[in-house]
């Protein structure tokens, strides 16, 4: 995606969309940079119009996302209930303390 995104900026930006271009956005954004992929990119966008390959693309990958999300959303509401249940069960009920032995004056005697 981001080899995509870097022609979508140089097509924006008015440059020409090639390899070294392309190369040259993603070495400056600090990504990682791969050759093939930027090859194979470049000639797919031949004579096709970059912002609609891009949009074509985005869609394709949005709908994988899309079409998960609702389920993991779901998955993620369960777990919480099962936590809430567990966490109800795992609390101890409080012990009354234990009154402590009042003080006796036990072995002195008397001396005071």
């Amino acid at each position: 995606m981001n080899h995509l995104a870097a022609a979508v900026l140089l097509h924006l930006g008015g440059k020409t969309v090639d390899e070294a271009g392309i190369k040259k956005v993603l070495e400056s954004a600090g990504s990682k940079v791969d050759d093939a992929k930027i090859k194979k990119l470049v000639n797919a966008l031949k004579g096709k119009d970059v912002l609609k390959f891009a949009q074509e693309s985005f869609g394709k990958v949005g709908s994988v996302g899309a079409s998960s999300a609702p389920a993991k959303k779901e998955e993620k509401k369960e777990e919480k209930k099962e936590e809430k249940k567990e966490d109800k069960k795992a609390v101890p009920k409080k012990k009354e303390p234990e009154p402590e032995p009042e003080d006796e004056d036990v072995g002195f005697g008397g001396l005071f």
